[in-house]
């Protein structure tokens, strides 16, 4: 699949970030000044946040107002985290969440 320069920058991101802390899932998203937020599964006793909601937490917290994509990388992506509520709730429908394996290889599109 060919995604732009911005687009494969954020799987690459994801990417690293899932690799440097050996979490499920790796996940970066753009905001809509063009600014990027990476993140990693947190997966304590006490708390879970997958990747991508962190992510979009991040973004969301430095005064992000939009989010234009994400990617979300890792070996299976549950189907509530591939639904990309968190990037719904602050940029509505239509932004595109891409899936790629720990290759870095995009597998599928999801759309908010």
């Amino acid at each position: 699949m060919d995604l732009s320069p911005e687009d494969a920058k954020l799987v690459t991101l994801a990417r690293a970030s899932r690799a440097r802390t050996q979490a499920e899932h790796g996940a970066a998203v753009r905001d809509q000044d063009g600014r990027t937020y990476v993140a990693s599964t947190v997966a304590l006793p006490s708390i879970r946040v997958d990747a991508l909601d962190l992510a979009v937490a991040m973004a969301v917290s430095s005064g992000a107002t939009g989010i234009e994509a994400a990617a979300l990388v890792g070996e299976m992506v549950p189907e509530p985290v591939v639904n990309g509520t968190a990037v719904r709730d602050v940029s509505g429908h239509g932004i595109s969440v891409f899936l790629a394996d720990p290759q870095g290889a995009v597998v599928k599109v999801k759309t908010t």
